[in-house]
């Protein structure tokens, strides 16, 4: 307890699944937190549920110019950013055939994109020492079928892990990843997969069964606590061994 007292958080997408788990999680290790959202129905939720002490910002992650918002927000309530937890993202499989381009553009927009303009944005506001987590994806590393697009703007977005802690690790922000295999959220169903589905899946996974978000809610606690200090530019797995087969 106590890992992250005193310390300013931002979570994109901090209000449902993961990214609420960690807001959470970041509360009760001594962190003040905001978190993002675009749906009315889990921003009211997550308002309910955090608390009074938490902020909770309406923003849409792919909207560029709503980024600059989330900072003048964080700026007047926080002064100053100890950690962002990138989490904010969709998922959407098709095969390669049925792509669209406005899906396409939806994609890298939400993923990719607005993602990388908020970091540039804050880079004004964060602390110095100041820890950015990713919420990368097994899908950077594993050839799923249907997952072309989303697979690749999760790369990026690792690859994005590396070039960044390079470039503001003199500016005393480290930049690491954890990339998740399948977890436990009400995502599965909004891709619409029944529980035979899901029995299926599991029975792809070493473990034997699905990820929690309170275990990825713990990787992302240790990138944005002082105990990586030493931690640059790596990328943290967690998938129950599904990505070694």
């Amino acid at each position: 307890m106590n890992r992250l007292r005193g310390k300013r958080a931002l979570i994109t997408g901090g209000t449902s699944g993961i990214g609420l788990e960690t807001a959470k999680r970041f509360m009760e290790e001594g962190a003040r937190v905001a978190v993002t959202g675009k749906n009315p129905a889990t921003l009211e939720a997550a308002r309910k549920e955090l608390g009074s002490d938490a902020l909770v910002i309406a923003a849409d992650s792919a909207d560029v110019p709503a980024q600059k918002k989330v900072v003048e927000a964080i700026q007047q309530a926080f002064g100053a950013l100890d950690i962002l937890f990138l989490n904010a993202g969709i998922v959407e499989m098709r095969p390669m055939g049925q792509w669209v381009e406005a899906a396409y553009d939806r994609s890298f927009a939400i993923n990719l994109k607005g993602p990388f303009f908020l970091v540039q944005a804050l880079l004004p506001v964060f602390a110095n020492p100041a820890s950015i987590v990713l919420m990368t994806s097994i899908n950077s590393h594993v050839g799923m079928p249907a997952s072309s697009v989303y697979g690749a703007t999760k790369g990026a977005l690792l690859s994005l892990a590396k070039t960044w802690s390079g470039e503001l690790i003199g500016r005393g922000i480290r930049v690491n990843a954890v990339s998740g295999g399948p977890i436990a959220t009400p995502l599965y169903g909004k891709l619409g997969m029944k529980e035979d589905d899901l029995k299926g899946l599991e029975g792809q996974i070493p473990v034997r069964r699905m990820g929690t978000p309170s275990e990825v809610a713990e990787a992302v606690i240790y990138f944005a606590s002082d105990e990586s200090g030493f931690t640059v530019g790596s990328e943290l797995v967690i998938d129950g061994g599904m990505s070694n087969l």
